[in-house]
């Protein structure tokens, strides 16, 4: 099962608020079952079942009741996991925005990136670290019963497949965990995290090539999977080719996305509140549209903003709502029927630059933003559209 933690900014990836079933919010954070994972569930009951029906025998259709538990103890074992890294993350104070269980693992969705190489190893390591602590008390659970019995078979279980879950997330590629200790350690030893990324990101590739070839020959020679001895049927064998390609095609398109992310923070401080803003002009409630646009052509303005009888500003003139007025009919509309008013996180400071300005503006979403000097004296008006041509502009240029 994969663990594709994702962290650092995001920009038009951000998922929606829920992201299927909310199951509680330990730590303060919500943890999400997502819809997949019923699928997966199924899956792992008929698969598991079939073990079951060759060790005992005896169980009957009872059989994929236990599956079912044992699909339920697997994955509360994979939110130990993620938790483990969300801990972890608060402890560093990084913000953690959600948990969620999906289809081939869970993801820990961390906003931020570590600030040292050494804080993301850590971060990374305590994953892995928690699933092999996890099958080490399944272990000695299970030298406490009969292996011939159902809690012993299910201890088993429980211990091998946390062992894969470690393994294959300690594989030194992003976006699995050991692909970020990978980064870690290079980014420690060159002092540089985009070297770390790109060389952990290539590696995360290979692995998906090695995945998607190795994985069907591994379990058809008995290797990965039931012994050689026992017959595979041709479904089986299509069954391990859609893993491999499921598996490979996340791993690929984690690597993908983790470059990408690394690309966009380099770029992070050229994105500054100041450089990005509209010139704007103030106007007054009852100014009619046509002279308040006349009056923006000549100061050079981009941006209108509504002011009251003091000078102060009260709303932003939508430039959507602008263009929706027909020319012949603008000097009969006032600015005051196309504003938006103005609430606190509507307000920014021209000083916000890089992550601090994107942190603003995904707490406080709008279509544009009255900017202001560290005065209180309007500066301009900064717009969404503006920011978002600046992350395309950031990723289209090369890595430094």
């Amino acid at each position: 099962m994969a663990d594709t933690d994702e962290t650092g900014e995001r920009g038009g990836r951000r998922s929606g608020p829920g992201g299927g079933l909310l199951m509680g919010r330990p730590f303060g954070v919500p943890v999400y079952v997502s819809p997949s994972w019923f699928l997966v569930a199924a899956l792992i009951t008929w698969v598991f079942g079939d073990q079951l029906d060759r060790v005992l025998p005896d169980l009957g259709p009872v059989r994929y009741l236990v599956s079912l538990f044992f699909a339920v103890a697997f994955y509360a074992s994979v939110l130990v996991h993620e938790l483990a890294h969300t801990v972890a993350a608060l402890r560093f104070k990084l913000p953690v925005r959600r948990i969620q269980l999906q289809f081939f693992g869970g993801v820990s969705e961390i906003e931020k990136e570590s600030e040292t190489p050494g804080r993301e190893f850590v971060l990374a390591f305590v994953g892995p670290l928690l699933s092999l602590l996890l099958a080490g008390v399944f272990y000695l659970g299970m030298k406490a019963v009969d292996p011939a019995t159902v809690p012993g078979v299910l201890l088993a279980g429980l211990m091998i497949s946390n062992l894969l879950v470690a393994a294959f997330n300690l594989l030194p590629g992003l976006p699995l965990d050991g692909g970020r200790m990978l980064r870690a350690v290079i980014w420690g030893i060159t002092g540089k995290a985009m070297t770390g990324t790109v060389a952990a990101a290539w590696i995360g590739r290979a692995l998906a090539v090695a995945v998607l070839l190795g994985l069907p020959l591994l379990t058809h020679t008995g290797v990965v999977g039931p012994s050689g001895d026992i017959e595979r049927s041709g479904m089986d064998t299509v069954l391990d080719a859609l893993l491999a390609a499921i598996l490979a095609a996340i791993i690929w398109t984690g690597a993908g996305n983790s470059l990408r992310l690394a690309r966009l923070r380099e770029h992070l401080p050229e994105l500054r509140a100041r450089a990005l803003t509209r010139r704007a002009i103030p106007v007054e409630n009852a100014t009619p549209l046509s002279e308040a646009l006349r009056r923006a052509n000549e100061a050079g303005a981009r941006a209108l903003v509504v002011v009251d009888g003091n000078g102060d500003p009260t709303a932003i003139v939508r430039e959507s709502a602008i263009a929706s007025v027909p020319e012949h009919r603008r000097p009969w509309i006032a600015v005051s029927t196309l504003a938006q008013d103005l609430t606190d996180g509507m307000k920014v400071s021209a000083e916000l630059t890089g992550e601090e300005l994107l942190d603003h503006l995904r707490t406080h979403p709008a279509t544009e933003y009255l900017v202001l000097e560290p005065g209180g004296e309007i500066y301009g008006v900064l717009s969404t559209l503006d920011v978002e041509k600046a992350f395309v502009k950031a990723m289209a240029r090369p890595q430094s």
